[in-house]
């Protein structure tokens, strides 16, 4: 298993764009999240005054971030993790885990109304990607591989992404 998710790891490193990184302490700064829902903006300028770059090119390009960049891939306080474009409580950290493929790994979402899965057929691969189910913002993809247990499922998800809100 470890294997396999080295080499999804390095196979998602070669397709990610390499424009627009943040470092991961300018990263760490914009984590911060509000506790309420953020209104969804309407236009792609107004998503464009919102996020960073990365997180623009993340959540509204359909980008990914190199693996192992994210700083959330190493948290494990207590809390909730959520959209970073809109504020959507997407996972509890209680289902977190260490998949050892780069990218922060859940095993659940909070609801299933939370996220919404669609097939996804770039890169000549077939993957379900993972898209907020308020703004349609680009989380990342799961897997059902069996890695994440009690489920089954992995879900691999960008960490610039996402927010958090410590408990």
């Amino acid at each position: 298993m470890m294997r396999f998710c080295l080499i999804v790891s390095f196979a998602m490193a070669i397709f990610a764009c390499g424009s627009g990184r943040n470092s991961a302490s300018s990263a760490a700064m914009h984590n911060e999240t509000p506790d309420t829902l953020l209104p969804v903006p309407a236009t792609e300028e107004e998503w464009k005054q919102r996020l960073t770059s990365e997180e623009y090119r993340v959540l509204r390009q359909k980008g990914t971030e190199r693996p192992f960049s994210s700083p959330f891939e190493q948290v494990w306080d207590s809390g909730t993790y959520v959209c970073k474009g809109c504020g959507n409580e997407l996972f509890r950290s209680e289902t977190k885990f260490n998949a050892g493929c780069g990218w922060p790994s859940f095993y659940e979402t909070i609801d299933k109304s939370k996220v919404k899965e669609i097939v996804d057929y770039s890169h000549n691969m077939i993957r379900t990607e993972v898209v907020c189910g308020r703004c349609n913002g680009h989380l990342g993809h799961v897997f059902n591989d069996g890695y994440g247990q009690p489920t089954g499922l992995r879900y691999c998800i960008n960490g610039v992404s996402l927010g958090f809100r410590k408990k």
